[in-house]
């Protein structure tokens, strides 16, 4: 029987293949999957996003819904809701009608284009995996990720998300464009794909179960004191930079919240895992910290004057914090 890590490794080289050069990004994905978190995908326009994320969809077995976000969008929309059968002579009953959400892998396309009332009925999803309509709560399935796509340049018709939502997201994940050798491939597979048509019949799906099974392995992966600490320190930089500087200090306003914390310990053991460990080094936090807490720090108008980003900010906590001996 093939081991859930090899599957897993399997499921990323099939995204890999068919999303060329953003091998950091497809990581990413499959740490969320396997940590059982929500993931947020910023880039410009025609990087990719939704690829990845249907590509990641489409190699295991699981329902897809895709959510088109827009300002006339209603809750209703995306939740679903009751409509009313008759059934003759003046009688009828309401019956629940599933929306868009109860997939297992939801895109929510360009999220920050929705109002308040809609981003309310999926912050619900997100962390209490349920959602109520009409005074009912309805459970959401045990395979449940929402991976959500914002562009971040374009103002016109968006809804900056809440400071509450944002920190909903497991990981805030940045996609870049390609290298000039990486969009040639991108050109080639492109052209291939348009070739083949629906010719070519698509690779066996991985079933949901292997998930489960690698988050159960997952869960015995260690975490000594001295990474424990260091996870905590990392977090308490970013609400106590004066402690670390006078540049932490005029730069960072709000720090993470404890959710920061739970995000690096599960997507640090998520990547040793994947890399063949039962522990956790300090290597795998630093690796993930950026996804797990730009989204989570806050910038002083200053920061914001000068130029600075959360990148920046968080590459100067990784080299102000120090690992306990």
């Amino acid at each position: 029987m093939t081991k859930p890590r090899e599957q897993i490794q399997e499921i990323q080289r099939r995204v890999n293949t068919s999303v060329i050069g953003q091998e950091r990004v497809v990581e990413r994905l499959v740490i969320a999957l396997l940590a059982d978190g929500n993931v947020l995908v910023e880039g410009l326009p025609g990087l990719a996003k939704t690829r990845a994320i249907k590509s990641l969809s489409g190699a295991i077995e699981s329902e897809f819904s895709r959510i088109q976000f827009t300002p006339d969008l209603l809750p209703s929309d995306v939740t679903g809701g009751e409509i009313y059968l008759s059934q003759g002579a003046g009688a009828g009953t309401f019956q629940f009608r599933q929306g868009p959400i109860f997939g297992n892998l939801v895109l929510a396309d360009e999220i920050n284009r929705a109002p308040a009332k809609v981003q309310s009925a999926l912050l619900e999803a997100m962390e209490e995996r349920q959602v109520t309509v009409s005074g009912k709560r309805y459970k959401l399935p045990g395979l449940f990720m929402v991976l959500a796509t914002q562009n971040p340049i374009e103002q016109e018709g968006t809804y900056p998300l809440p400071e509450a939502q944002m920190d909903r997201f497991l990981m805030h994940v940045r996609i870049d464009y390609p290298s000039d050798a990486d969009e040639v491939k991108v050109l080639q597979l492109v052209r291939g794909e348009e070739a083949q048509g629906a010719k070519a019949a698509p690779p066996p799906r991985v079933p949901q179960q292997v998930i489960f099974d690698a988050r159960a392995e997952i869960d015995q992966v260690k975490s000594v004191d001295a990474v424990e600490a260091y996870i905590v320190s990392l977090v308490a930089a970013t609400r106590r930079p004066a402690e670390f500087g006078d540049k932490l200090k005029d730069w960072v306003t709000i720090g993470a919240s404890p959710r920061g914390s739970l995000a690096l310990d599960r997507s640090s053991r998520v990547h040793a895992w994947l890399r063949g460990r039962d522990h956790v080094l300090p290597e795998d936090v630093k690796a993930i910290a950026h996804d797990c807490l730009r989204h989570r720090v806050t910038l002083s108008y200053e920061a914001t004057a000068d130029g600075v980003g959360k990148d920046q900010v968080i590459d100067e906590i990784l080299r102000q914090v120090a690992v306990a001996a």
